[in-house]
């Protein structure tokens, strides 16, 4: 309604005689407006987030991370025939084999969250890309901070 009072003060400002309501239909879903399907990696994005971030060295959840990661399960719970991919990533500091090993402590952390909230394990697979998958290029705070994530991919429909 509050659109319609500004419709209408505009439309008097205009000059116009009258005015005329017009309805919006707010009932249509989301993803047929914008071009995306229920279950896809765009729904995934767009509604509950992919991506949640870690510290320096650090593979525990913040309570950031948490609130993504229980849109993530609410997500999952509406979409059951959806199974995703959890990739755990570091920054480029540190060896190989270290970051490795962190990025799966970072997946790992992230599965366990999500089966606590009652997404089945069978639909969680965890990786590592350690610092192999940077999202932000650079030698800076700026770029590891993006960089120290994990990822979830809508890998298949499970069956």
């Amino acid at each position: 309604m509050k659109y319609i009072a500004i419709f209408a003060g505009l439309a008097l400002v205009a000059g116009c005689a009258t005015t005329e309501e017009v309805a919006v239909d707010t009932t249509e879903p989301v993803m047929e407006k914008v071009g995306y399907a229920a279950g896809s990696q765009q729904d995934l994005e767009v509604n509950a987030g992919h991506r949640v971030f870690f510290g320096y060295d650090q593979y525990s959840l913040s309570a950031q991370a948490q609130a993504t990661l229980q849109k993530q399960a609410e997500w999952l719970l509406n979409n059951p025939t959806v199974a995703v991919q959890l990739a755990g990533n570091a920054d480029e500091r540190g060896t190989r084999e270290y970051n490795l090993a962190l990025g799966a402590r970072r997946a790992e952390a992230t599965k366990a969250y999500l089966v606590s909230l009652g997404v089945p394990a069978s639909r969680l697979r965890s990786v590592s890309h350690g610092k192999e998958r940077p999202v932000a290029q650079g030698s800076n705070e700026s770029a590891w901070s993006q960089n120290r994530n994990s990822t979830t991919t809508v890998a298949n429909v499970a069956g």
